[in-house]
């Protein structure tokens, strides 16, 4: 016998049986195979004989470097005998079940697929076609297939859809034939030009035929008709004939059907494909109808609760519950308008964006007689009525509802900047020299030469670098102490004397927006009538004194060093409380000395206050404690407000000045009656009078609860199954401005949200204990639901309420990941706690419901709101309590920490405050510049105050991101300390510093923007003096210092992250952008010097919430407007960056696995100044090259380790999976998973199918 000329591999034997016996069948040609028909049956007879019986055969046949498969493909085209055939399709059907992945790789490579096809449309020509060779064609299909990209191109090419088709209609009896085809027939389904096809052809149908009631027979057979019907159902056209054809009910019947009979949930898999089935058929409008029409709800409602107590039926709950969701109806939110409630006209409007396309709407939101004119308009959010779903044909299991964030993410990289020219900084002066050296007023310090100054006198200040003039002689010159996480906040030392201090405004530079209207600033100072509020003495003797004005001194107790347990606090807070009372002269002072009181000078801690609740400011109804059980809360109007006495009732509240010393309650009320809001707010609210003193324990991210969004999601559906049980009371509207606290019987609780950095629009309870909020949107505009801040009253103690936020827009949240919401409970804070503290249970944000217009979305086609819900309860009776969605910071709390500030000046510290510019709602933009006092006035000791390098920083552009403030309060506590490394800073370094570049937005609770409704960090390319004034002089104030050549040596400023955790920078480098981007550079183009990640380095070594790996330095496209990459490119400041601070927590360093406080983000405002000083030492080496060899393996190991660094893509870092959050509701197991296999899987891992449930995606969050 001759030998084979097959190819063998090594280790093979080349006598092997098998190759000897494939050599014999290559060597029979086209013509021998068809006249030696004998040879060629016995032949492959003993190839599968061998093959069926040794392992080691089929080996051999598939190794590599073998040609056994192209040999026996070769006999299967050629053969045209029946037998034979099989014999071929026996042997190939044993070679792929084993090892079938990468086998049937090699079967699709070879070209085998079309040769099945082939011969599958030759052998149904014979008359009748062989029964045995149908079935062995569509079983190795069957297993083809999948592994097949363009197995449905093949079937539909070669005409094989038709072929199975008829089959399937021939032999609907045939069970053994049947199974192969409906394998076959789901496989070509998947393609949707087949799906689309096949419907036309009656499959559908066709199906429906197949599928039965439950039986215990043919259960294989049932569940691939149901994988066939789901596939066809993705086209939204077979969904329309699904409908049509009446059998959405049918569909449902037969759920209902196996869910009843299947006790033993044997059949798991035939329950889900049912629910696939509809959830298809509910991509489609028409689909949502038919399902609601059959009570579908009910249904699918009464079938999920019944299998919660199953883990193993999580796939179904998890399905069954997103078709609930899509198909619950899509309800606008119960406002007029999403357009916020309050209107502020705008000198002028936009030509384009969105505040133009806002104005050529009809108007809408609540009137200010003294801005607007504007009616209220009919309703803008309307849902669409298109016949798409959010959720398209496309998506299968892994339905994640982001579909539009998803395409972000994989087009990332698209938005990185690829422009050289863009890239390589260019300074641009952008306005002449002769209009930007008015700005030389604010730069006093570069020009001053102290002549006449007395520096021997440590009892005299200079009067030139500061514009509050004050005697020094008086000032303390203990220490500040640096604010740390590991140390309490300095306490006052109630034993020393008080030192006075005053605020004179004299002296202070403003430039005021040419054209920002003038009547508007004064607005609330005369409706209001602040100054009418007056304070009284309630000890033995009353005294009455008068809140003293900005002009009058005040009094500061020296500091002292802090105690060392928070038990201390506690004690000492709750000996020395007090408490006050506004009062208005005239009509509402109805109690006899009754009123506030506030300590004179040299008045004891001991003194006690009384407060009504909340203060009040100017002529508006005062709300009192009611005696007795009664409930805190807002009336409308004056009656009945008062006690039979005919006084109200009074609240002690404590002395908060021992533990914060830049905080003082009399001084925030003045500070609050220069402040101006659209509004008018006349109210304060507790928290921010009482002040925060942060808590001494540990506030860990919070564990999910496993199906705690599943929950939640049901007792959303029940709204719809069961709407007797719904309250649907409105409590709260902002909407009704005359009187927005709807009066009750006292079953429900109270809301406000009208004070200083407020945000609730409305309140509406749905059942007893259970409430929907709607936040306002930023003014002068319909987006941005996310900061929140607002006060309750009227809880029962040990009831747990729950609150849902239902207007939030983000697709997801770091709620979903450990943060929870913030409360201030008076109470507590009465009892030596003032505090904020993270509460809060069964947190979850999840798609709800609500949608709204295409108009009202900006053009996105019916996008929907998310739901952040929390649960959380109260402990104290008659309590008031405040909730936020972060720590809060109003402009007022700035105003007051800025004079608290100023009264530590020492004789060393350089410290000047002048107002920026006004901004449109006429508040004042603070700028201030601080650094150290020359030793002397000699030459030398004024040029090196001269020279020193300019550090520029600024913070709060977003309004709700409160943590810049904090982190900033912390800078500027660090820059005015008399520690050594703080003096060291301040002589390295002139600061000029903006710590509130939006003050308007802060004050009325807008989340982003201005009342221009922008986005004011959008604006940096070319601001609007009118529109944008803070930012329009911040930027000239930066091209003033490029013109004089004294460009600043780091610009930073400071943010809040919403979607990551830690604390991290952006910056800019040509480098890196280059590196993650295709374009090609020369190495010229990549000249760059490194020092640009020298801070964040340093940072990351000193701060333990800053994160190194976090920070990013691409330029992208569509950050080309914000501050950090125009100072970069236009100021040509190297080291320009934004800090990004997290709004939840940690999960790297010390702080892993804690929520961020505000002692953190004060720490790490203050280690900000000490990598500066580490800074400064480290550029001061005369040797560079070991700071730029270290920054250079820095950018090596990152290039390695992120692979997409770009901003977007980073800007959530939760691993997939990670934590147990079954955000779509929508199980990704496999439909097609043998049941046996998947019930194994559930017993070895029971938090499998948690995960699997759960998805998460990466979002963007601009900055």
């Amino acid at each position: 016998m001759n030998k084979p000329k097959m190819a063998t591999e090594k280790g093979v034997p080349s006598n092997s049986r098998v190759l000897m016996l494939l050599g014999q069948l290559e060597r029979m040609n086209g013509e021998a195979m068809v006249r030696d028909v004998e040879t060629a049956r016995q032949i492959t007879a003993k190839i599968f004989h061998l093959i069926q019986t040794q392992e080691k055969s089929g080996k051999e046949v598939m190794s590599k470097g073998s040609s056994g498969m192209e040999v026996i493909l070769a006999s299967l085209e050629n053969t045209r005998d029946v037998q034979t055939t099989l014999n071929i399709l026996y042997i190939l059907s044993e070679l792929l079940t084993v090892g079938r992945g990468r086998r049937v790789g090699v079967f699709v490579s070879k070209g085998g697929t079309g040769i099945l096809f082939q011969i599958l449309i030759t052998a149904i020509k014979e008359l009748p076609p062989s029964e045995e060779l149908m079935l062995q064609l569509h079983s190795l299909l069957a297993k083809v297939g999948p592994k097949d990209r363009k197995f449905g191109v093949k079937a539909r090419l070669s005409g094989a859809l038709n072929v199975t088709v008829n089959l399937i209609k021939q032999n609907l009896q045939n069970t053994k034939l049947l199974l192969p085809c409906l394998q076959v027939l789901r496989v070509y389904s998947t393609n949707s030009v087949n799906a689309i096809s096949l419907g036309k052809n009656g499959v559908v149908e066709l199906m429906f035929k197949i599928v039965a009631p439950y039986s215990k027979k043919n259960t294989s057979l049932l569940k691939v008709a149901l994988d066939a019907l789901g596939a066809l159902l993705k086209s939204k056209t077979n969904a329309r004939r699904a409908v049509d054809g009446g059998h959405v009910p049918v569909l449902l019947a037969l759920y209902q059907d196996w869910h009843r009979n299947d006790t033993r949930h044997r059949h798991m898999l035939i329950r889900k494909g049912l629910l696939v089935c509809l959830r298809n058929i509910t991509n489609i409008k028409l689909g949502r109808k038919a399902f609601l029409d059959a009570d579908g709800m009910r249904i699918l409602y009464n079938s999920s609760t019944e299998c919660l107590p199953v883990r193993t039926l999580d796939p179904l709950v998890n399905t069954s519950s997103l078709i609930m969701r899509k198909c619950f109806p899509k309800n606008r939110l119960p406002l007029p308008t999403i357009k916020s409630a309050f209107q502020y006209q705008l000198p002028h409007v936009p030509s384009v964006g969105p505040v133009a396309q806002l104005y050529s709407q009809p108007p809408g939101g609540r009137k200010i007689p003294q801005l607007c004119d504007r009616p209220l308009m009919k309703v803008d959010d309307v849902v669409d009525e298109s016949d798409d779903n959010e959720e398209t044909d496309a998506d299968t299991e892994n339905d994640t509802e982001n579909d539009e964030d998803e395409k972000d993410q994989r087009t990332a990289n698209d938005d990185i900047e690829t422009d050289l020219n863009k890239l390589h900084p260019k300074k641009n002066p952008g306005r002449p020299f002769e209009e930007l050296r008015a700005y030389e007023r604010f730069f006093l310090e570069l020009s001053e030469d102290f002549q006449g100054y007395n520096f021997e006198s440590s009892k005299s200040a200079s009067t030139t670098s500061s514009s509050f003039s004050s005697s020094a002689s008086t000032r303390s010159t203990r220490p500040i102490i640096v604010p740390t996480a590991q140390a309490l906040s300095p306490k006052l030392d109630p034993k020393s004397g008080s030192q006075g201090y005053c605020n004179p405004t004299k002296g202070q530079h403003t430039l005021p927006s040419p054209t920002v209207p003038t009547p508007t600033p004064p607005a609330p100072l005369t409706p209001l009538e602040l100054d009418t509020i007056h304070l009284t003495k309630d000890q033995d003797k009353k005294e009455e004194a008068r809140i003293p004005s900005p002009e009058t001194c005040t009094t500061l107790s020296p500091l002292a060093t802090p105690p060392s347990q928070g038990q201390m606090i506690e004690r000492d807070l709750a000996h020395v409380l007090e408490c006050v009372s506004l009062e208005e002269e005239g009509p509402l002072n109805t109690g006899e000395g009754g009123g506030r009181e506030v300590k004179q000078e040299g008045s004891t801690v001991n003194a006690t206050r009384h407060i009504q609740s909340p203060l009040l400011l100017g002529g508006i109804a005062t709300r009192r404690v009611g005696g007795g059980g009664s409930n805190w809360g807002s009336d409308c109007g004056s009656e009945g407000a008062e006690d039979e006495g005919g006084e109200g009732a009074v609240l002690e509240v404590p002395d908060t000045a021992l533990l914060l010393p830049l905080h003082d309650p009399d001084l925030y009320v003045e500070m609050v009656k220069g402040t101006h809001s659209v509004p008018q707010y006349a109210e304060v609210a507790y928290p921010d009078y009482f002040g925060h003193v942060a808590p001494t324990f540990r506030e860990p991210l919070q564990e999910r609860v496993y199906g705690v969004q599943r929950s939640k999601i049901f007792q959303d559906t029940e709204r719809l199954i069961h709407p007797n049980d719904i309250v649907d009371k409105v409590v709260y509207d902002l909407d009704i401005p005359s009187c927005p606290v709807i009066e009750d019987d006292g079953e429900s609780l109270k809301f406000n949200s009208q004070f200083e950095s407020g945000n609730l629009r409305k309140a509406v309870q749905i059942r007893k204990y259970e409430y929907d909020l709607v936040l306002n949107s930023d003014i002068n505009s319909n987006h941005y639901h996310q900061w929140f801040y607002f006060e309750v009253s009227g809880m029962r103690v040990g009831t747990t309420y729950r609150f849902n936020i239902i207007n939030s827009e983000k697709s997801n949240s770091q709620f979903n990941y450990g943060m929870q919401v913030l409360m201030y409970s008076v109470q507590e804070a009465i009892s030596g706690r003032p505090r904020w503290v993270r509460t809060g249970t069964d947190i979850c944000y999840y798609k709800n419901h609500f949608a709204r217009s295409s108009i009202a979305a900006g053009g996105q086609k019916g996008k929907s709101y998310y739901t952040m819900t929390f649960s959380t309860s109260f402990s104290h009776k008659d309590d008031v309590c405040y909730f936020a969605y972060h720590y809060p910071y109003t402009y007022s709390t700035l105003k007051m920490h800025l004079t608290k500030l100023e009264a530590l000046r020492t004789p060393q510290i350089y410290l000047r405050q002048d107002v920026l510019c006004k901004t449109l709602g006429g508040n004042s933009c603070p700028l201030l510049t601080i650094t150290a006092m020359p030793e002397s006035n000699s030459n030398d000791h004024i040029c090196q105050f001269r020279n020193r390098p300019l550090i520029f920083l600024s913070a709060r552009v977003h309004p709700g991101e409160t943590n810049a403030s904090w982190v900033m309060k912390g800078t500027l506590e660090f820059l005015m300390s008399t520690s050594p490394l703080a003096a060291s800073l301040r002589e390295a370094y002139i600061f000029k510093i903006i710590p509130m570049l939006n003050p308007d937005g802060v004050v009325n609770g807008n989340h982003r923007c201005s009342l221009s409704g922008e986005d004011l960090n959008r604006q940096w390319q070319n601001p609007n003096p009118e529109l944008h004034p803070t930012i329009y002089h911040t930027k000239s104030l930066l091209q003033y210092l490029a013109h004089i050549q004294r460009a600043p040596l780091v610009f930073c400023d400071y943010h809040g992250h919403s979607r990551k955790k830690n604390v991290f920078m952006y910056g800019c480098s040509v480098k890196e952008t280059v590196w993650q981007s295709n374009i090609s550079a020369t190495s010229s183009d990549l000249q760059e010097d490194l020092g640009y990640r020298a801070l964040p380095k340093i940072l990351s070594q000193i701060a333990p919430a800053f994160s190194m790996a976090s920070c990013s330095f691409v330029v992208e496209r569509s950050k080309e407007s914000t501050a950090r990459v125009v100072v970069w490119r236009e100021i040509g400041v190297q080291c320009s960056y934004t800090m990004e601070s997290t709004l939840c927590g940690c999960d790297q360093g010390k702080y892993k696995g804690l929520q961020i406080g505000t002692r953190e983000l004060e720490e790490m405002g203050a280690q900000f100044c000490v990598a500066l000083l580490r800074l400064k030492r480290l550029t001061g080496l005369r040797n560079h090259q070991h700071l730029l060899d270290l920054e250079s393996d820095i950018i090596g190991t990152q290039a390695k380790v992120v692979s997409s660094p770009t901003t977007y893509v980073m800007e959530e870092d939760e691993p997939p999976f990670l934590e147990p959050i079954d955000y779509s509701a929508e199980s990704n197991d496999e439909d097609a998973e043998p049941e046996n296999e998947h019930a194994a899987e559930v017993q070895g891992n029971p938090d499998h199918l948690d995960q699997l449930s759960d998805s998460e995606t990466n979002h963007r969050d601009q900055r």
